[in-house]
């Protein structure tokens, strides 16, 4: 959804909870199944790639709602949504936001991905607490330790750990990065209205977890600023404030929503910050043990040179590549001279070098298509990105309303024709299917996904729309699959797409989740 239009600052509540509370003891020792969709991005990398054959999209098999008090403005909704998580035995855990009476309460649920039968007979209920918002932020949880446990945001900055979910019952662990259990629990209150966390959790290879956190009131023995937390997977809590991680004072935060991404090899974790909503930032690199820093580059406007826009209403992570290259997603400034689109800015995994940038990056997270997956690519690069490539047609030309998706050369060039700057080359586009009347008479709806599921073995993905339907995007063809429909068009924040171990397509889509196969 265009981020220009803007709400009601709301601050975030929830429920306390009872939970049985330990310590992690140790590393995890034993041998765990691997893990099939991990978290936001389906990996630490956030490359979104499935490495099972996707089913074409033709029927609903079953669905949830991920919001049970969805809040409307008119048609649109503005609430970013969890991905779920999927373990290698096809259980899918959903988080749930909202009561008929509570909105700003959140639960897992977890269901059996072959019919949507319930896989947990009692949700995990979470006091997980909002931090103060404009759009609802993610509540992201992640599989971890090849999908031994699943971490979930909590309350105070903490996080809960649920063993076994495959299992219909698992123990549960709750876990503050900053302070002790004990003294988390006889400070509770104080620590609850102190502490948030804001972004998703992303866990590591090696069971190690990230995630931003907000700062809303002093609190004694929390931490005094915003910034990244740590967790290893022994159960060990730190943290680095934004403004050290950048190295500078202005720096207020991790931007909401930016799960942190793993470099290839483990070692390096990457998060942006930002001076405040819509606000300048950077792009740091962070030792994935210590969280020092080890790089940092100041994130700017390609034509003009300004400090690029960093809104906390997006959704945009920074992915990493098979070559170590860095790719995240910024906003314009001046806004909108570049209708809205900002730019997927592109650097070395040293961050030393700044490199073509993508022709659109606003609340967009790169997929990572390997070369072999596009049939008809003809260059060097060994593997592309895949992007949201929506023209928005709300600011008038050179926005014409012609929605489209793209697969793009991230080491050749074409002419942005918006700015006149070299921009990564398109190899491949899609155009949105359905007329958008609203505007004008050639205007299709905006493609609605933030994190497009790659599908490297039938070449293609899996592209969400705010009409409604849900498709597969064929790129030896490089055509559409029939519509899907899965519920009215709304104008959304926008949603992941998933690909189950048994190819189930999964599609979010005006609070519904979506399981959808063939026939």
């Amino acid at each position: 959804m265009r981020q220009f239009k803007r709400q009601t600052l709301i601050f975030g509540r929830g429920q306390a909870w009872l939970l049985v509370t330990m310590f992690v003891s140790g590393v995890v020792s034993e041998k765990a199944n691997a893990q099939y969709w991990g978290g936001y991005g389906a990996d630490p990398q956030h490359t979104c790639q499935a490495h099972v054959a996707s089913q074409l999209p033709q029927k609903v098999l079953w669905s949830m709602p991920v919001d049970l008090n969805p809040p409307f403005t008119g048609a649109d909704l503005y609430v970013h949504y969890a991905s779920p998580v999927i373990t290698a035995k096809n259980t899918v855990i959903v988080t749930v936001r909202g009561t008929t009476s509570d909105p700003n309460v959140f639960q897992l649920k977890a269901v059996k991905g072959q019919d949507g039968s319930t896989a947990w007979t009692s949700p995990l209920t979470t006091d997980y607490i909002l931090p103060a918002h404009n759009w609802i932020p993610v509540c992201g949880p992640t599989l971890v330790s090849g999908g031994l446990r699943l971490a979930v945001p909590g309350a105070g900055g903490t996080v809960y750990l649920r063993a076994n979910p495959d299992r219909a019952t698992g123990a549960v662990t709750q876990i503050p990065f900053y302070t002790s259990l004990t003294n988390y629990k006889s400070n509770q209150t104080s620590f609850n209205k102190s502490v948030f966390i804001s972004t998703p959790i992303t866990a590591d290879a090696d069971g190690n977890l990230y995630f931003g956190y907000t700062i809303q009131a002093a609190a004694a023995g929390a931490p005094a600023n915003s910034g990244l937390a740590r967790i290893s997977s022994a159960g060990v809590g730190s943290y680095v404030t934004a403004a050290t991680a950048a190295g500078d004072t202005s720096m207020q935060k991790v931007i909401y929503n930016c799960a942190p991404a793993v470099s290839v090899d483990g070692t390096t974790v990457y998060v942006a910050v930002n001076s405040g909503d819509f606000g300048a930032g950077y792009l740091v690199a962070l030792d994935s043990k210590t969280l020092a820093t080890k790089a940092k580059v100041r994130l700017k406007d390609p034509k003009t040179g300004n400090d690029a826009s960093l809104p906390d209403d997006g959704s945009a992570t920074p992915t990493v590549g098979p070559d170590g290259d860095v790719y995240f997603g910024v906003l314009e400034n001046p806004f909108p001279s570049r209708i809205d689109r900002g730019w997927l800015l592109h650097f070395s995994g040293d961050l030393t070098t700044l490199k073509t940038p993508g022709s659109f990056g606003w609340d967009n997270t790169a997929s990572i298509v390997p070369a072999s997956a596009v049939p008809q690519y003809q260059g060097a690069s060994k593997y592309l990105v895949l992007t949201k490539y929506n023209n928005y047609a709300d600011f008038g030309p050179p926005g014409d309303g012609l929605n489209r998706m793209a697969v793009l050369d991230p080491n050749d060039t074409q002419v942005d024709p918006i700015s006149g700057v070299f921009t990564m080359k398109e190899v491949i586009t899609v155009l949105g299917p359905t007329t958008d009347p609203r505007f004008g008479a050639r205007a299709v709806h905006e493609w609605c996904v933030n994190s497009a599921a790659i599908d490297t073995i039938n070449k293609c993905a899996i592209v969400n729309s705010e009409d409604g339907n849900v498709y597969r995007w064929d790129f030896t063809t490089n055509t559409l699959s029939p519509a899907l429909p899965l519920a009215a068009a709304t104008g959304e924040a926008y949603t992941p797409t998933v690909i189950g171990p048994d190819g189930a397509v999964y599609a979010i889509n005006r609070a519904v989740l979506n399981c959808c196969v063939k026939k």
